[in-house]
């Protein structure tokens, strides 16, 4: 995994980029972090990508100072549905592009507010999205109008986002988005691996196997749809 600075319209940025073994090219995918930023539980979803056949770059949104970018990334997520971070992430698909081993067909992937900002630069340009319990508000219809394809996955025990997949889900079937959203019977974070994990999964919390595995095959599947294929 190579730690590299590229160019955003903010400014310098720090992305993280993981590579499969073997022959490309390969099709690539933009993963969005956390509120907790670039973690070891990051590094193992983009080497989980690659595993899988996907070139996997990962900017980090807090490489302004974690104090200063936090405050403009969640003004975007709450208000604006606009801001540095969504030119941050097209400037790393952009990035992705230009190295030889990728095809150009690129897809955006979160979770929690890297889930929202998936949603949020469905509209530009990607080839699929796929957040993972994505903490997006504001009017779903207007932010998600021209989306690309999205499979989504939420969480029937997740203490934020009661409604979040019935919205998303109405959203993107008045848009005419094709989509893929499933609820599992899990909470919050349940993809993701947070320290401290063993002790939230003794109180039913943190780490799903079971969901985390399904979710991941849905995602996989569909990317394979929309960015494999010659006809995607």
């Amino acid at each position: 995994m190579d730690s590299i600075e590229i160019a955003s319209p903010a400014g310098k940025l720090d992305v993280l980029l993981s590579r499969p073994s073997g022959q490309g090219p390969w099709p690539g995918v933009v993963v969005v972090h956390d509120g907790l930023g670039v973690t070891d539980d990051l590094r193992g979803q983009l080497e989980h990508l690659a595993a899988n056949g996907y070139l996997a770059i990962a900017p980090n949104l807090f490489t302004r100072g974690r104090a200063r970018c936090i405050k403009e990334i969640y003004r975007a997520l709450l208000f604006t549905g606009a801001g540095p971070a969504v030119g941050e992430i097209v400037a790393a698909r952009d990035r992705l592009a230009t190295e030889a081993d990728c095809t150009g067909r690129i897809a955006v992937l979160g979770f929690c507010m890297g889930g929202g900002f998936a949603l949020l630069s469905a509209p530009a340009g990607f080839a699929a999205a796929a957040p993972f319990y994505a903490s997006l508000y504001g009017d779903y219809k207007a932010l998600l109008a021209g989306a690309c394809p999205v499979v989504a996955s939420y969480a029937t025990r997740d203490p934020f986002l009661r409604d979040g997949a019935i919205r998303l889900e109405q959203a993107l079937t008045v848009n005419g988005v094709e989509h893929d959203i499933k609820t599992y019977p899990a909470t919050h974070g349940f993809a993701n691996v947070f320290p401290g994990n063993a002790v939230l999964e003794r109180i039913g919390l943190g780490h799903d196997v079971t969901a985390s595995a399904d979710a991941w095959r849905r995602v996989f599947e569909f990317f394979d749809r929309h960015l494999r294929t010659d006809t995607a």
